[in-house]
């Protein structure tokens, strides 16, 4: 009830108000948790292959800000959240898919507001994403009521969701997920990431390598002041082989291509190489 009526009332503000709030909040947590201030420091500084502390204060503010955003973009109206995508680069490559008949599979790293990409789409076409039930139960009813918007549909992060990603492509329509969360045991394999070992999952290469389907790089970079998010869709610089390591790996590579094309609003403090159960890497692996 209480996270229920904080997002209810938070979600009333303006969105620059919760960037401003969101900023202060990440600082707060950078400040009160060690153990992610040491996680987030460390993952950008293997990313950058350097210290810089323009980008680290950047990405503390920024994981603020992609916090604080959720309640407005879950729980204002799908057209007012739509509509502060401000501008939109690339859309071309979806309409010559769409034109070629192709399947659409949107990959969307953890990058600036990755839950509005999604929304940009389904205003536009039908797209079905992966779901993974938040870990705080009482964020279920408000993540659903988010992403049922538009034309939006959602699989589970199971067989059963697998299935129907892998129909909603045969049946030449679009996909959406996020390749960059640590799957579970027999999900994923070790490839490298920043040229460090992640356990990283294989769905995305799985679902590309479905005949027909197109791969489209999607995120919306969050812009200054609150005054919206500049929505990016960006083509492969790599083909895909049909082999499923090597396509994971140019996956992760294609990710950190993106990435760096704004690293402050990554979500560093993410333990994106914590080992799951079962995981283990053998000797000599994380390579391509």
């Amino acid at each position: 009830m209480l996270v229920d009526l904080s997002f209810r009332l938070l979600s009333r503000l303006p969105l620059s108000w919760l960037h401003r709030l969101g900023g202060w909040a990440g600082w707060l947590v950078y400040r009160a948790s060690p153990s992610y201030a040491r996680r987030l420091r460390a993952n950008l500084f293997n990313a950058l292959g350097r210290e810089d502390e323009a980008v680290l204060r950047a990405a503390v503010a920024e994981a603020g800000r992609q916090a604080m955003e959720l309640p407005w973009i879950w729980l204002r109206p799908a057209e007012e959240v739509v509509a502060s995508a401000v501008r939109t680069e690339g859309w071309e490559l979806v309409e010559q898919a769409r034109a070629d008949g192709a399947g659409i599979l949107f990959i969307t790293p953890h990058l600036g507001c990755f839950e509005i990409t999604a929304q940009c789409i389904a205003a536009r076409i039908p797209i079905t994403v992966l779901y993974r039930p938040p870990r705080k139960p009482a964020l279920q009813p408000l993540m659903e009521a988010g992403r049922a918007r538009g034309q939006m549909r959602t699989a589970p992060a199971d067989l059963s969701g697998v299935r129907k990603l892998v129909k909603t492509l045969r049946s030449h329509e679009a996909v959406g997920m996020l390749p960059d969360q640590v799957p579970g045991e027999g999900e994923g394999v070790w490839a490298p990431f920043f040229g460090k070992p992640a356990w990283t999952m294989t769905l995305a290469a799985r679902l590309a390598a479905v005949k027909g389907v197109r791969v489209i790089y999607t995120w919306a970079e969050r812009l200054p002041r609150g005054e919206g998010y500049l929505f990016r869709l960006q083509a492969p610089t790599e083909a895909l082989t049909g082999d499923l390591e090597t396509d994971v790996a140019i996956i992760n590579r294609e990710v950190e291509r993106i990435i760096l094309q704004c690293p402050q609003q990554y979500l560093w403090g993410y333990n994106r190489y914590k080992q799951p159960r079962g995981g283990e890497m053998a000797a000599g692996g994380g390579g391509a």
